[in-house]
């Protein structure tokens, strides 16, 4: 594999990086990893099939466009794309709460802050632990919990018992998506310097899809929930992120793959 030189100014020079992941997110991650100088490959490995109730979402996203909500929850990257894909608008008065690093960054990637993330449990319960704190032990509030098909809801019912006026509203369904063979067959032969694992879900697409990653390939996790579940479904992790910025993904990519020359 022919690699062009790294300077101070591209220190990814040449480095080819599988990016699985689509969107605002995927765009924004391979627009910085070109200015690094790597070259970057889309291959979205999942997507979303939207909710089942169309209306009931659409009559949701028209409320928290009018400002209807104090606060929105999201516990997945997935529920950015939806929001994106329906050009959601959160006004300025509703505060975001998110779960997971890298739905914090996929949030940044369509221009909106989360107010609130969880310490070091990047779950659901470990949301509802922070909540009270975070909001000062102002109950009712009027939330909107947007979430997957399948998902358990935890985080609905314990704001519900916190007193919460909670509105629940099923977004998606995650789906696999099966990648190219060419691709397939480059990162089996080891034509990738590293691959970024962006959620427990494309994990499990990577397991599927591509095997055993060989051992010269560089595996990143996006932050430590998502490296637990890579390791769960199979996947070598060779580095985490401590979150799932964008800064923190190319620091870890110069840090080990120019080391590495």
């Amino acid at each position: 594999m022919s690699l062009t030189a790294p300077t101070q100014a591209k220190p990814l020079g040449g480095l080819r990086v599988l990016v699985p992941r689509g969107g605002p997110w995927g765009d924004s991650v391979a627009s910085t990893l070109r200015s690094k100088g790597a070259t970057p490959v889309i291959a979205p490995m999942t997507n979303f099939v939207p909710s089942p109730d169309t209306e009931d979402l659409t009559s949701a996203l028209k409320e928290l466009a009018a400002g209807e909500f104090d606060w929105v929850t999201l516990t997945s990257s997935t529920t950015v794309d939806v929001l994106s894909a329906y050009r959601a608008t959160i006004p300025p008065r509703t505060r975001i709460a998110a779960v997971g690093e890298t739905t914090a960054s996929a949030l940044a990637a369509i221009g909106y802050k989360a107010d609130l993330t969880p310490g070091e449990q990047n779950t659901a319960r470990g949301l509802l632990e922070a909540w009270e704190s975070a909001t000062g032990g102002v109950v009712p509030l009027r939330i909107l919990t947007l979430r997957s098909q399948v998902a358990v809801p935890i985080l609905t019912d314990g704001l519900k018992r916190i007193g919460h006026d909670v509105r629940s509203v099923i977004a998606y369904r995650t789906v696999g998506v099966p990648i190219d063979q060419d691709v397939i067959e480059q990162v089996r032969r080891g034509e990738f310097n590293a691959v970024l694992v962006t959620s427990g879900s494309v994990a499990e697409e990577i397991a599927a899809q591509l095997g055993d990653i060989p051992r010269e390939t560089f595996v990143l996790a996006l932050g430590p929930r998502t490296a637990s579940d890579a390791r769960h479904a199979g996947v070598r992790v060779d580095a985490t992120t401590p979150d799932g910025a964008i800064d923190s993904l190319v620091s870890a990519l110069t840090s080990s793959l120019t080391s590495a020359r």
